[in-house]
């Protein structure tokens, strides 16, 4: 009995061996490839799959999702002979399982490769100036020359990034100079601007300021004018409507001598001639005064001496 159990031992663990191979689950998004006696037979698919065990072999098991994969910085020269290091992203994805086990051996290795020759062909057209400000234009060429050569593998490129392009040292240092030194000149431009900005509003505010003062002045001059000829109207319509006489008359013309003699520009003063009648009239009217203090004064004052025609400034 005992060589009967061991034979049912051993063909329950063949058919359990045989049962795993026969059923193949497939994740999601990849993807294998059968062979059959070394001769591909299919191509299986995500989910469950019957394969003949012993007979049928899993040969690879494809992720066919999107892969990114960065490349080393690689030495490139430029048009004008100059060294430059670029690091290089690749997103690609597997599109025909078949082709990409069978066409070639491994497609990692053969896309690094077509890219380091193709940047080196793109960028030898190039010189450093063009190379640091033509990102998009390297990478649409790339991405064109990479996914017409990769279509056979069954890979599609998807997009070609340039992580970095990195000149010479010496390169660098003169680009940081001129950088800083157009730096400098824009805000030297900027200051001059600004100062010249700032003279010409301040002229422009001096100017408006002299204008309104300007006019303040000769509006208050008008007004001021305006005012004394109304108070001149109006003490002639009082004389003339109180009737005065000829001596109220030479009272007032007295008066009014200082006002003339007024003001900083009067250096001569030139006396009336009318002065002299003026006190004529004036002494007349005191004179008629002398009565009422009870003195026997004249009835009629005597004439003043007539005054000098010019007199010295009034300082």
């Amino acid at each position: 009995m005992e060589p009967i159990i061991i034979v049912l031992i051993i063909l329950v663990v063949l058919v359990f061996i045989a049962l795993m191979k026969t059923v193949q689950v497939i994740p999601q998004a990849s993807a294998a490839i059968v062979e059959r006696f070394g001769r591909y037979t299919r191509t299986l698919n995500a989910g469950l799959n019957i394969v003949v065990p012993f007979i049928d072999s899993i040969r690879n098991r494809i992720d066919l999702r999107e892969q990114v994969v960065p490349f080393p910085p690689q030495p490139v020269i430029t048009q004008d002979n100059l060294v430059v290091n670029i690091d290089t992203v690749i997103y690609y994805q597997v599109t025909d399982a078949r082709a990409a086990t069978y066409e070639v051996a491994s497609y990692i290795q053969a896309i690094e490769q077509l890219t380091v020759t193709t940047l080196r062909n793109i960028i030898g057209g190039m010189d450093l100036e063009r190379t640091l400000t033509s990102r998009e234009e390297i990478n649409a060429a790339l991405r064109g020359v990479l996914d017409e050569a990769t279509g056979k593998w069954g890979i599609r490129v998807n997009r070609v990034e340039l992580k970095a392009i990195e000149p010479p040292t010496s390169i660098q240092d003169s680009m940081e100079k001129q950088m800083r030194a157009d730096r400098d000149k824009r805000a030297a431009i900027l200051q001059a601007e600004g100062v010249r900005q700032s003279e010409i509003l301040r002229a422009e505010g001096e100017k408006q300021s002299a204008i309104l003062r300007a006019e303040g002045e000769a509006k208050a001059s008008a007004l001021r004018a305006e005012g004394e000829a109304q108070a001149i109207r109006t003490v002639f319509e009082s004389i003339h409507a109180g009737d005065a006489d000829q001596k109220l008359l030479s009272y007032q013309y007295l008066q009014m001598l200082p006002k003339i003699a007024e003001g900083d520009a009067n250096k001569l003063w030139i006396v009336p001639s009318e002065i002299g009648d003026a006190l004529k009239g004036l002494g007349g009217a005191l004179g008629n005064f002398g009565p009422m203090a009870g003195g026997n004064a004249p009835t009629e004052a005597p004439a003043p001496p007539a005054p000098r025609r010019e007199q010295p400034p009034i300082e």
